[in-house]
């Protein structure tokens, strides 16, 4: 084998600069320092893989702690990616690394690296656990947190659906009060009209009761008007027959004028008295007649006296009202009744 050459003179190494750029003492990541214009004789060429190393054993020195912060930091990146997801944590060994440049070097001395872990990305299993704990707890929150706000708006609504319905049944509670009240109202109101009206009815008949008076006293009705019998000859009782001793005096009713007074076959002796709105008023079966015809009389004067005269089983003074002077007479119950009279 051939030997190797001599060695080359070393190339010139200037001394390490002390200036600190403002730090205060020196490092090893700042040198060695090169002049600026080196000649053939301060650098020569270098045979082998070594000017490969020496060309560039700074710049990679430097480069290796930033590789290796780099890796750090993206294997920590991904041990947060793998706790957010949930998935497990993957360890990841590096052979420790104290240079890059050592790569490069081929000489027997250089380190070959270790398998031993630089660092184990992630999180360690209890890591992982307490992780997958907190996500489980957050999503617990989160959906205990919808829970009682969907629970909030059930109850928000129910308690509006409720307010809404009390709401209606207070108004319909009050529109049927006031129905009622309306309704109670015009009840009142129309028994009032009712008893006013009454009462003014009363006033008249009271006042009319001074101009009106029965035909007779101490009587006794023993016939009414539509009583049916063979006795009479229209089949019916056709006036009202106040029952007296014979020789009671018989009364105008109400002043009027004599039309006719005499005799009247069945009717025995009879007075009919016109009255100013033409009611003829008959008293039939007279024992003796007081007037004559033509006459003026006014309310209460004798006009004649019970008789039995005519078609009778007793005295009595037989009274028919014929309105208008018609031939078809009506009941006078009700016309005596109508002028304040009660037979």
């Amino acid at each position: 084998m051939a030997s190797n050459r001599s060695a080359s003179p070393a190339p010139f190494v200037p001394t390490r600069r002390t200036e600190t750029l403002g730090y205060g003492t020196s490092h090893t990541d700042e040198g060695p320092w090169e002049e600026w214009n080196p000649t053939a004789e301060s650098i020569r060429p270098v045979r082998g893989r070594h000017r490969v190393t020496k060309q560039r054993g700074g710049g990679l020195a430097r480069s290796s702690t930033v590789l290796g912060v780099g890796v750090i930091a993206a294997v920590g990146a991904g041990g947060m990616a793998s706790a957010n997801t949930g998935k497990p944590p993957v360890s990841i060994s590096l052979p420790d690394l104290p240079s890059v440049g050592s790569l490069f070097d081929d000489s027997p001395h250089a380190p070959k690296g270790s398998a031993t872990a630089l660092s184990t990305a992630g999180v360690t299993s209890t890591g992982s656990a307490e992780g997958a704990v907190g996500a489980g707890e957050a999503l617990r929150n989160r959906i205990m947190a919808q829970v009682d706000q969907q629970q909030t708006q059930v109850e928000s609504k129910a308690e509006a659906a409720a307010e809404t319905a009390a709401a209606k049944q207070a108004e319909e509670a009050a529109a049927q009060a006031k129905k009622e009240a309306g309704a109670k109202a015009a009840a009142a109101k129309q028994k009032a009209e009712e008893e006013a009206k009454q009462k003014a009815e009363a006033a008249r008949l009271a006042e009319l009761a001074k101009q009106y008076v029965l035909p007779t006293s101490s009587y006794t009705i023993t016939g009414t008007f539509g009583q049916p019998g063979s006795m009479w000859s229209s089949g019916y009782h056709t006036g009202l027959d106040f029952a007296a001793p014979t020789g009671t005096l018989i009364k105008a009713i109400h002043s009027g004028t004599v039309t006719q007074a005499g005799w009247a076959g069945a009717y025995g002796y009879r007075t009919v008295l016109t009255l100013d709105d033409g009611t003829e008023l008959w008293f039939c079966h007279q024992s003796s007649i007081n007037v004559t015809v033509g006459q003026k009389v006014s309310t209460g004067e004798v006009i004649g006296r019970v008789g039995a005269t005519g078609n009778v089983t007793g005295p009595h003074v037989h009274l028919e009202v014929h309105p208008g002077g018609q031939a078809t007479a009506i009941d006078p119950m009700t016309w005596l009744r109508g002028k304040g009279l009660n037979p």
